[in-house]
């Protein structure tokens, strides 16, 4: 399957917010966020993603369809780097993993901007780790550290 990345305008940040959702579920259970008493999970300044130049979300399409089967939410609050971008969430829905369309989606997202790059794999998840090694270590040519639980790479293409 060939995928595209999208970026998710302001009138569809309601889309964004319910995968978010779906990631934020699928990440308790190594992370233990909790939910609100509206059975949410909250996620301070998910609106800056819409509204504010240094962060940015988008849907990973089904290039053909248009479908979405998954997001991608980027900024630049780094914590090792002085600057750069970081993937603060990334999720392909279930039926559509295991068919390299997150490796493609992260390859697509990291083309997206040169320089420095941070990506923490969700706390605690050995799966998340294992995905994102391999993926970093594919796109960097195993170019990359990790250390205090986040890849760090420069992107340099």
């Amino acid at each position: 399957m060939e995928i595209v990345l999208d970026r998710i305008e302001r009138k569809d940040k309601d889309i964004c917010y319910r995968l978010l959702q779906y990631s934020l579920f699928e990440e308790s259970i190594s992370d233990f966020n909790e939910m609100n008493e509206e059975a949410l999970f909250e996620y301070e300044g998910f609106d800056d993603y819409f509204t504010n130049g240094d962060a940015s979300a988008y849907f990973i399409r089904e290039k053909e369809t248009e479908k979405i089967v998954g997001f991608i939410m980027v900024n630049t609050q780094m914590q090792q780097f002085e600057a750069g971008h970081c993937i603060a969430e990334f999720m392909v829905i279930p039926k559509y993993r295991r068919n390299k369309i997150g490796k493609a989606a992260a390859a697509e997202c990291f083309d997206l901007f040169k320089g420095n790059w941070e990506v923490s794999p969700s706390y605690g998840s050995e799966k998340a780790y294992l995905f994102w090694k391999r993926v970093i270590d594919d796109y960097t040519d195993q170019n990359n550290t990790f250390e205090q639980g986040r890849f760090m790479f420069i992107n340099s293409k």
